[in-house]
């Protein structure tokens, strides 16, 4: 056994889940405000602005989902190497799961030059909101690099249990993000006032930041994992295990990409003031999802370790602590939905037209936060486990192949209302097929 992962073997499961999970929190909490103050910046310029990064949500949320994807592939067979003993294993998991993100970044590059104004165009026929739309867009995945690799190294650092150091390498990046925000978008201290390319640099600056942190801390310390140009090899079996996880899961997270693609245009049809209502309605639910995405990611490694260590008993544990925790997050989120939605949207100077109509969507919505803890955690077990098809199947439901289809269903009798009902659905179809697979796999 690799004598620095021990402690998820050995230490109590309720403290050692604590643990692992309060720096993600907060780490995820800082990003969440970033998501608020960087549409709060945004609003200023008029509610075509926020349109426009509404509409390149989909896209740069492509990206983001092939590198969390991805990096919770490489953590998750990294951890589960370290857990059997097998520390060149877990080296070489690592170095060929470097490789393969530096591939994704070139794609990406292509991509963005060539998708984004076609895909943006889908949806505006306006020109402005088009242009400020694509030149966010254009920035983001051109220069998306540094949030590819990023992200690669932060799942390796959770995967191996360093989760204060992605704690604060993560808030490296997002408090450079809410510093340079107002700069380049306002054109603060002498600069040109750049909008929402203001914005979009703002956001790669950060990224890049926090990457090149983790390349220093990788070059100057011994953290349990090595990245080595010898263990750069294609190893075809080792690269499956690692897409095995690493595409459901990016498929279970670029779907919010495509779901909002399809929602837009459905919201659009209803009025432009819906796209706005969505965009802030995405921003608003991090405060909720990320805390309990935070302790999944603190769940994930502590699976796959044990599992990996054969310590069944304690991954069993594991999940249930987690149900627990998420449970509780969940409840706040549909409270807060409820009872105050407009002292929500009232942090976004909010017009008439916006508050009456996100009044309406916040509280339809929120009535899921508390219904989908259990598909959110069984996700992030099956992840864990290697089991990325279940994982899959669980999201899929939760969040394309119900929404959908009942959203355009209702929607046809209730206008945008109908849409905002079709997710609370969805969630309680995800619930009961997750606790059938977990029961079925003997995890609960």
């Amino acid at each position: 056994m690799n004598e620095k992962q021990e402690f998820m073997r050995r230490k109590p499961v309720f403290g050692l889940l604590i643990s692992m999970s309060i720096p993600v929190v907060l780490s995820m909490l800082i990003q969440s405000l970033y998501n608020i103050v960087d549409s709060i910046w945004v609003t200023k310029l008029g509610t075509d602005a926020l349109t426009a990064v509404s509409l390149a949500f989909p896209l740069q949320n492509a990206i983001m989902s092939v590198g969390v994807g991805m990096g919770v592939g490489i953590g998750s067979v990294v951890s589960m190497h370290l857990g059997a003993g097998e520390r060149k294993q877990a080296d070489r998991a690592a170095s060929l799961g470097v490789l393969l993100v530096l591939i994704h970044c070139v794609i990406f590059v292509i991509a963005g030059v060539v998708l984004t104004r076609p895909f943006l165009s889908m949806f505006t026929d306006d020109a402005r909101t088009l242009s400020w739309a694509c030149d966010y867009t254009y920035i983001v995945m051109c220069l998306s690099f540094g949030e590819l690799l990023q992200m690669c190294f932060e799942k390796i650092f959770q995967g191996i249990g360093r989760m204060k150091t992605t704690m604060v390498l993560m808030a490296s990046g997002c408090i450079i993000n809410i510093v340079l925000d107002p700069i380049l978008i306002f054109g603060w201290f002498g600069l040109p006032a750049l909008g929402v390319r203001g914005a979009a640099i703002a956001t790669v600056i950060g990224q890049i930041v926090a990457m090149l942190l983790y390349v220093v801390i990788f070059l100057t310390r011994d953290v349990g994992v090595q990245i080595t140009l010898r263990g750069v090899k294609l190893d075809k079996i080792l690269a499956k295990r690692i897409y095995n996880i690493g595409i459901p899961s990016s498929l279970m997270l670029a779907m919010p990409s495509v779901l909002t693609g399809i929602l837009n245009g459905m919201l659009a049809a209803l009025g432009s003031v819906y796209v706005a209502v969505f965009g802030l309605y995405y921003k608003l639910q991090t405060f909720v999802n990320m805390p309990a995405c935070g302790v999944i990611q603190g769940m994930r490694p502590i699976i796959s370790y044990n599992y990996g260590a054969g310590e069944h008993a304690r991954v069993r544990q594991t999940i249930s602590y987690s149900l627990r925790i998420v449970a509780v997050i969940m409840i706040v989120g549909t409270v807060g939905a409820l009872c105050f939605p407009a002292a929500i949207l009232r942090v976004f100077d909010a017009d008439a037209e916006l508050m009456a109509s996100g009044i309406t969507a916040l509280r339809m919505i929120g009535l899921s936060f508390v219904v989908s803890t259990v598909g959110v955690v069984a996700s992030g077990v099956f992840e864990a486990l290697g089991q990325g098809r279940d994982s899959l199947v669980i999201s899929l439901l939760r969040q394309l192949v119900v929404i959908v289809p009942v959203g355009w269903l209702l929607s046809r009798f209730l206008g945008a209302s109908g849409i905002w009902l079709a997710f609370p659905i969805a969630e309680a179809v995800g619930l009961v097929v997750a606790v059938i697979k977990l029961r079925k796999a003997k995890l609960i």
